[in-house]
């Protein structure tokens, strides 16, 4: 394990995302695989269930699709599964035309993270019309018949401004940092959000925009905002949270009490590593491997083990009293990297080990994943 994470303290977000881009590749792959010579015959009596990611735009998709290719390589996936990874350029109309080569390449099921809850919705219809099964996480599609598993995004919004209101007294100028327009997560969360400020007159959201859920993109943007706007008390961000903080050092700001996701970086301003000081914060992490449920959901179902039920699945929260260096805050691994890769909640639903989430490479010959009870 200490290699492993010496391996990832010095993966860059270049090499993280050139490693993932190398894995995008036409649905004729898959179709190739399961009809060419010795390929053909290893994956002939598997279940074939491709990935379709509508975007590898930050870290979270980078160890998300990681968790997904070591998962493959475990049992019980490794002797049941073949799977595939297609990324789509966070381009709807992109992914629908994945879908439809999937669905023409007669898969068995799909597990999309999708480019839109609604826009979807027909070229899912037509995977499930046609028998393949089609389990969406994180970002949902709407499609009837179609299987989710996520957390709940709009909880997760309200209760990071429940807690920011709380920090804050009720009162201040508060800016809201959201994620991917028009998907089903930022839609949200931004209503969960909305759904508190707006009952607190004395809060004033001064600003709100996009960070793309993304480090150095939410860093970028809020310093292009920051000369125009006021003393901020408080700081509510889907994303990129250790980014917003870097432009308000960057611009001489102080750091205001933040409610933000669960990027390394912004831990570690949490837990005082990053200034010397503990910075009042409240962090929720989005599970990246929601992908392996999902993956497990659509091969129980398949065969028969589990119902066509929806996974609901608890999200992971950290406060500055609870940060704790190697369990939920990694100070050797870079800023954007998504702590919640393995279920330290109560629930405990899957082990997956740090250097899989790395290096997408199984460390384990077995994956043990606890779907909740039917």
């Amino acid at each position: 394990m200490e290699e492993s994470s010496a391996q990832g303290a010095a993966l860059t977000r270049r090499r993280f995302v050139g490693a993932a881009a190398r894995t995008v590749a036409g649905v004729t792959v898959l179709g190739a695989a399961g009809c060419s010579g010795a390929a053909g015959s290893r994956v002939k009596d598997k279940l074939k269930i491709p990935l379709a990611n509508s975007s590898i735009g930050n870290t979270w998709r980078l160890e998300m699709e990681n968790t997904y290719r070591a998962a493959l390589a475990t049992e019980p996936f490794r002797s049941q599964v073949f799977g595939e990874v297609y990324n789509a350029s966070n381009d709807m109309s992109d992914q629908a035309q994945q879908l439809s080569n999937l669905i023409s390449a007669q898969v068995d099921a799909i597990v999309i993270d999708a480019a839109s809850p609604t826009g979807l919705n027909g070229v899912v219809g037509q995977a499930i019309d046609r028998g393949i099964l089609v389990v969406s996480f994180d970002n949902i599609t709407t499609a009837r018949g179609a299987l989710q598993v996520n957390t709940n995004q709009f909880t997760f919004g309200r209760d990071l401004a429940n807690w920011l209101v709380r920090e804050i007294g009720g009162k201040g100028n508060v800016i809201m940092v959201t994620g991917v327009p028009g998907t089903f997560v930022d839609t949200q969360r931004t209503a969960g959000g909305m759904s508190v400020f707006s009952r607190y007159p004395q809060i004033k959201v001064v600003n709100k925009y996009s960070g793309l859920w993304d480090s150095s993109v939410a860093q970028t943007n809020t310093a292009a905002v920051l000369p125009s706007l006021p003393k901020i008390d408080g700081i509510w961000a889907q994303g990129g949270t250790d980014g917003i903080l870097k432009a308000f050092q960057a611009a001489g700001r102080p750091l205001p009490p933040t409610a933000g996701e669960s990027e390394n970086g912004f831990r570690q301003f949490m837990s005082g590593a990053k200034t010397g000081k503990k910075l009042p914060g409240y962090s929720i992490g989005q599970p990246t491997y929601l992908v392996v449920l999902a993956l497990e959901l659509a091969r129980r179902v398949l065969r028969h083990e589990y119902p066509r039920a929806n996974v609901t699945v608890p999200f992971q929260t950290a406060t500055t009293q609870t940060v704790k260096d190697g369990v939920n805050v990694f100070p050797q691994l870079q800023d954007s990297f998504f702590t919640p890769f393995t279920d330290i909640t109560p629930a405990r639903v899957v082990d997956v080990p740090l250097s899989d989430v790395l290096t997408g490479k199984a460390s384990q010959p077995t994956m043990n994943i606890k779907l909740p009870p039917a």
